[in-house]
């Protein structure tokens, strides 16, 4: 009786979990087309859809120290939005700290859609950790930049390949 159950419940299981929607499956080719023209790069339904194109709605939202929302935003304050949107999970403030607590360190050959990037670009503070982005796929990122705003960038750029320091999964 009690293997007829379990066969029962297993069925069940199976089924039900196999119910959920990949959103991921809801995107067209019309619609990965228009994603690869407002990042920049291809964009096939491989990809976390779900993030890219959350991260186009941020695209050129001005930078501004300390900001959170789409009329001003600082490279935390991006990233913790867009985790916040697309992954439900809330980070901490400022660039260390997500570091040190939001993540586990990974290799640069590692990096996977949704992994967030961690920069030392102030000549002033060579050993602190000062700006971060999230990487989004074959080199190419999404941050926020001082003077452009929420940009694409690529890790091959000299200024970044050179600021890079560390990677990082969220828990």
């Amino acid at each position: 009786m009690r293997y007829i159950l379990f066969i029962g419940f297993l069925f069940i299981w199976a089924t039900f979990s196999s119910c959920g929607t990949n959103r991921q499956l809801a995107f067209n080719k019309q619609q990965t087309a228009q994603l690869s023209r407002k990042l920049g790069f291809t964009v096939n339904r491989k990809d976390d859809l779900p993030l890219l194109e959350e991260v186009t709605t941020w695209l050129r939202v001005p930078y501004r120290y300390g900001g959170t929302t789409r009329t001003g935003v600082d490279c935390s304050g991006f990233v913790g939005a867009v985790y916040k949107n697309v992954y439900h999970k809330k980070l901490e403030r400022t660039v260390a700290h997500i570091f040190q607590k939001d993540c586990r360190r990974i290799g640069k050959h590692k990096l996977k859609s949704g992994d967030l990037l961690f920069f030392t670009l102030s000549k002033k503070k060579k050993k602190r950790l000062t700006h971060m982005g999230i990487f989004l796929k074959n080199g190419y990122f999404a941050h926020a930049s001082v003077s452009k705003g929420v940009i694409i960038s690529h890790l091959s750029d000299p200024y970044y390949k050179k600021g890079w320091k560390k990677s990082g999964r969220v828990w």
